[in-house]
């Protein structure tokens, strides 16, 4: 089972460190993570999907609200929302296979965000299979290098996991 949690931490330096020393004090595996500060300068958001049964994650949940520079946890993996990742894969890109290459990046909404000699670098947003599948189209030209920032996720509607709520003006 693979749960995402919404994460809510103070801005400090080490917090991150914390959070992951958790994962590996417990044997727990981090299958992405993604952290960056919110519209407060105070809080970061960490987005953190974990693999294991019921009970790990459970544990995982638990352990992580216990963290004294925690400030909200939430699993949002039941509740609706959407999640992406934002993926970079530089591809072999000579003159003879350009062409093709850039009609299955507009097939996926993919953009062509570097030109070089003998190479592109796309950068594709979508969710987890999205992403697998644009990387195994490319796998015929030569993939060079691939980088993917790992899940991100956020709940529809007017839920929110932020710690506070602004009222619509």
């Amino acid at each position: 089972m693979r749960r995402t949690f919404a994460v809510l931490v103070e801005n400090h330096p080490g917090v991150l460190a914390r959070v992951a020393g958790l994962f590996s004090r417990r044997g727990y595996n981090i299958e992405s993570l993604a952290v960056s500060r919110t519209d407060d300068p105070t809080i970061s958001r960490m987005t953190i999907v974990a693999e294991g049964d019921e009970a790990v994650l459970e544990q995982v949940a638990k352990q992580l609200r216990k963290l004294v520079d925690v400030i909200k946890v939430q699993d949002v993996t039941a509740e609706e929302h959407v999640a992406r990742e934002l993926g970079l894969i530089k591809v072999n890109a000579d003159a003879a296979a350009r062409g093709e290459i850039m009609q299955i990046v507009e097939i996926f909404r993919a953009h062509i965000v570097d030109i070089g000699r003998r190479t592109l670098i796309i950068e594709i947003t979508g969710d987890e299979e999205k992403i697998d599948a644009f990387e195994e189209a490319m796998r015929p030209f030569g993939l060079r290098e691939v980088v993917r920032t790992g899940k991100i996720a956020m709940l529809r509607g007017s839920k929110t996991t932020s710690v506070t709520v602004k009222e619509d003006e």
